[in-house]
């Protein structure tokens, strides 16, 4: 297939996004950029989270696990269905009852300066790895199948592809990201559905058909019954559901979009819908991935245990490469189906790459423009320095963006999703601990070093204990609990340091007496 012809793809695909972004983003302000002047649409909300939500690691990475790990992926998605009914019903109504901008403004009104300081601080480390990872996963592909051939560097790569999702979010923010994550969606879905059909097509398979296959290789299994395995269906079901609380209800990307609707109710509305369409795509992603499995054996692919640095290691051959995981769909897109498939595959691709890079630029900008320089609160400022600040912060971050990619590239793993849910589980976890303790508890946090250091010994200890717990434990592994781990340990650490609320406090002296 034409290198030349797949980049002409990606270029008139990017235009098409300017456009939209020049359409949104006329007479646009600082408030235009944060929050979309809270005027944004929750049915395009809703279905624009989607790709947000999903990114390239879903359309790369998901489909490639069916092979050792059946539809045990669907696992962490039930858990992502309870996450989100809490998401809905606890903590929009409360950033909505405080008419948050930033939802980190919380923890300033609950417990001060440096808690909210230190949340937001986590929040941009977590975002910046977590959306980097994802974008790195994507270029990658993008310059093994199309730039390698052109002589096209990666670090060259990754340099215009950041320019291209600067240039069309450096004015509009969020309103133009509701409107481009809405069309990036829809390329990504029509992707995979014609994908699915195309393979069902070739393996004459009807859809009871697809499914008896699926079976017949334990494709399909879903629930994981060792006790001792990181995949176990009860910790990997209750670790999805804190994983959405985190990385989606104290995200201030995933939020920012959501407060941006008018009122509560939709922006609820929002949250249930999107619940329910993840579920529905990610499950119509692993039925790819098995279909992509069964196409390459029926090529010649074979499983095999090779050798790798004297460990055994699973390997799924196809004409002496090895596709399994991340390669599988690339290498059947670029290599074994018609080039339409392959023009298919590179714009769903690019469609799941911009929502999840363009939405985390724009958040990170915001979050560090009024969490870090207070940016709204600064009343010695006028509108036109504000956006200049603004926009030097968005450019800035675009920069720590193309440093993070290359480590990413540096470091060179095979699997990125196990690394994102392992960052998230580090990162998200003080997060976790410090809007818990908030809400579940009344107690005060003192104006002192005390909450970062707790949030920094929480993760530490949790990389050891994980490090060292199939030793520890008998054989047992720690896998998406991770984050509970941490979460938890933060909350105990605040709550060694915490004080009871100043009325309370006369209680307890006077019962004392």
């Amino acid at each position: 297939m034409s290198s030349t012809l797949l980049f002409t793809f990606v270029i008139g695909y990017f235009l098409l996004l300017l456009g939209v972004a020049w359409y949104t983003s006329r007479n646009s302000n600082n408030d235009t950029f944060f929050i979309g002047n809270r005027n944004s649409n929750w049915m395009l909300v809703a279905f624009g989270m989607v790709g947000t939500s999903l990114s390239g690691v879903t359309f790369v990475s998901v489909p490639g696990t069916v092979g050792i790990g059946g539809f045990g992926y669907f696992q962490v998605v039930i858990g992502y269905f309870l996450g989100y009914f809490v998401v809905a019903f606890v903590l929009l109504p409360l950033y909505y009852k405080m008419n948050l901008t930033s939802i980190y403004n919380y923890l300033l009104q609950r417990f001060g300066f440096t808690a909210y300081k230190t949340g937001a601080l986590f929040f941009i480390i977590s975002r910046t790895l977590g959306a980097t990872a994802r974008l790195y996963l994507v270029i990658n592909v993008l310059q093994i199948f199309i730039l390698d051939e052109m002589n096209v560097t990666f670090w060259l790569t990754t340099f215009v592809i950041l320019l291209m999702i600067l240039l069309y979010t450096f004015e509009g923010g969020v309103r133009t990201i509701v409107f481009t994550d809405t069309l990036q969606t829809s390329f990504m879905l029509i992707g995979l559905i014609v994908c699915v059909f195309y393979i069902m097509n070739q393996l004459n398979f009807s859809l009871p058909d697809t499914f008896s296959a699926l079976h017949s290789r334990n494709y399909s299994k879903v629930f994981n019954t060792d006790v001792k395995s990181a995949g176990f269906f009860l910790k990997t079901i209750i670790g999805g559901a804190f994983i959405t609380i985190a990385m989606t209800g104290l995200d201030q990307e995933m939020m920012q979009k959501n407060i941006s609707v008018s009122n509560l109710k939709d922006s609820q509305k929002n949250m249930i819908t999107l619940s329910l369409l993840q579920g529905i795509v990610v499950f119509i992603f692993l039925v790819l991935g098995g279909l992509l499995y069964l196409y390459a054996i029926n090529k010649g692919a074979s499983f095999q245990q090779v050798l790798v640095n004297n460990k055994p290691q699973t390997q799924f051959l196809l004409d002496g490469k090895n596709i399994i995981g991340d390669n599988l769909f690339p290498q059947i897109a670029f290599n074994y189906v018609p080039p339409f498939i392959g023009i298919i595959f590179i714009l769903g691709l690019i469609s799941a790459l911009f929502p999840s890079a363009d939405g985390a630029l724009t958040a990170l900008t915001s979050s560090f423009c009024i969490d870090i320089i207070g940016l709204k609160r600064n009343q010695e400022w006028n509108e036109a320095k504000k956006k200049k600040i603004r926009m030097t912060v968005h450019l800035t971050f675009a920069v720590i963006f193309f440093i993070c990619v290359m480590f990413f590239k540096w470091i060179d793993n095979k699997s990125i999703i196990d690394i994102i849910l392992k960052l998230a589980g580090y990162t998200y976890g003080p997060l976790l601990g410090l809007f818990s303790f908030g809400i579940l508890s009344r107690r005060k946090l003192p104006e002192s070093p005390v909450v970062p250091i707790v949030c920094l010994i929480a993760p530490a200890i949790c990389y050891v204990v994980s490090e060292n717990a199939a030793k520890w434990f008998g054989g047992f592994q720690i896998g998406i609990e991770l984050l509970i781990l941490n979460g938890l340990l933060t909350y105990l650490g605040l709550l060694l340091f915490s004080r009871a609320p100043v009325g309370e406090r006369q209680v307890l002296k006077a019962e004392s007496n």
